[in-house]
């Protein structure tokens, strides 16, 4: 009897923290989109609705800045999961002031069928609009010089796209389709990154040619590559 009655303090406990946190999810809301506080005081992140994920519906324009109880903040990125699972998000802009895209931001947004992203982000998180299935167009800057692994896993964006290398702005995404016995690479000049796994299994490639303008090659990129 003692044991059980531990047994539901501790899971009382628990989820009382756990709607603690789940409270405590955003710091303030403005016209329909929910802010996270950045420790420097004078910027904030776009988040999600405290006990729900699927907190946007319809076309989202984020601003560059906010005021909220007499203070402007700058907005300077999506916050990991912002907008993860909204089913009823059909569009949204992201603006110049905005410098990363987190991870999961949009993973299985399922009615999405843009991104407008500003000139100024360099790094879009790991699935950051996987499974985001009516995707279909995306401006990605030349700002942007790092792209999770699969960020855009089953889209139709990435889907349509031909086989062969396939590049996003400045960073080398992936290989797609498989690859033809003895292949070489010239990988573009003006790249910037190779991705995670971007030649992984690719075990027809022989030889590669990396330009001085890369800077960072993903784990995992030729992992394989026998």
């Amino acid at each position: 009897m003692k044991t059980n009655t531990f047994f539901r303090s501790a899971l009382a406990a628990l989820l009382m923290l756990a709607a603690t946190a789940t409270a405590s999810a955003y710091d303030f809301e403005v016209d329909g989109i929910y802010y996270g506080k950045n420790s420097d005081g004078t910027s904030v992140y776009v988040t999600y609705k405290g006990g729900s994920y699927d907190s946007y519906p319809g076309s989202v324009t984020i601003p560059e800045k906010v005021t909220y109880s007499g203070t402007t903040y700058t907005v300077t990125s999506i916050g990991s999961d912002a907008f993860y699972g909204c089913s009823s998000l059909t569009s949204v802009t992201i603006p110049n002031s905005v410098t990363s895209i987190g991870g999961s931001a949009f993973y299985n947004c399922s009615s999405l069928t843009s991104v407008t992203i500003g000139n100024s982000v360099t790094s879009i998180g790991r699935e950051a609009f996987r499974d985001c299935n009516s995707l279909t167009s995306v401006t990605i800057p030349n700002s942007v010089t790092s792209i999770g692994y699969e960020a855009f896993l089953n889209t139709p964006f990435y889907n349509s796209m031909p086989d062969g290398v396939v590049y996003l702005g400045r960073v080398l995404y992936s290989y797609k389709g498989t690859m033809p016995y003895d292949t070489s690479i010239v990988i573009k000049e003006g790249t910037v990154s190779i991705n995670p796994s971007a030649f992984y299994d690719c075990i027809g490639l022989t030889s590669v040619t990396i330009p001085n303008s890369v800077t960072s090659i993903g784990w995992c990129a030729f992992e394989n590559c026998i």
